[in-house]
């Protein structure tokens, strides 16, 4: 790490963490982890979430162990099976044909360490589908492209239009990266956004 580095680290490649983290006005950098994200044989979907953020941000952690390291991971949990982020407008498609009329929860975990120390956080979101046509589904298709999120949706996007409610503790959580966790934890190593 050089001078000019700042000594936090996202664990992430996504832009829409990244434009979470810059919300707090603490300087950071990113790195992109190369962790498998595939669940083991009947892993809760929240135990699932927690160990990938717990997995990004030691692999981070330990190629820089001067900084201190968030990594932070989502599952989208329906009946209680984990859903796989969809990879083509089909998978998508047939997500939210499946979840229409539908409650999905989602679980956002945190996990902000360094190489010896770590805290980890979780929040539960429950998304409340509205009963959605096939037209209603290709229209949001034509407007936005959701490929590799969870849930099959964007909610800082047109994707809010899908729902007919979402309950949360911290709005900033669905985007995946939720702040009110993630500013306490950092107090926690020092770096108060208020301080």
């Amino acid at each position: 790490m050089s001078d000019l580095d700042p000594p936090l680290i996202l664990a992430s490649s996504s832009p829409w963490r990244r434009a979470a983290l810059a919300r707090l006005g603490l300087p950071f950098r990113c790195q992109s982890p190369t962790i498998d994200e595939r669940p083991r044989p009947d892993e809760p979907c929240e135990a699932l979430a927690g160990r990938l953020a717990a997995e990004k941000m030691q692999e981070i952690a330990d190629k820089n162990g001067d900084c201190v390291v968030i990594g932070s991971d989502q599952v989208a949990c329906h009946h209680g099976r984990p859903i796989a982020k969809p990879t083509t407008l089909a998978e998508v498609r047939e997500q939210l044909i499946g979840q229409s009329g539908q409650q999905v929860t989602f679980y956002t975990a945190l996990c902000v360490g360094t190489g010896g120390r770590q805290l980890l956080a979780c929040d539960t979101t429950v998304v409340c589908f509205k009963s959605l046509s096939a037209q209603q589904i290709d229209r949001y298709l034509e407007r936005e492209q959701p490929l590799g999120c969870a849930g099959g949706f964007q909610v800082e996007g047109y994707g809010i239009a899908l729902f007919d409610e979402i309950r949360s503790s911290d709005p900033t959580a669905l985007v995946g990266l939720p702040l009110l966790a993630l500013a306490k934890l950092l107090g926690e190593f020092g770096l108060d956004p208020l301080g």
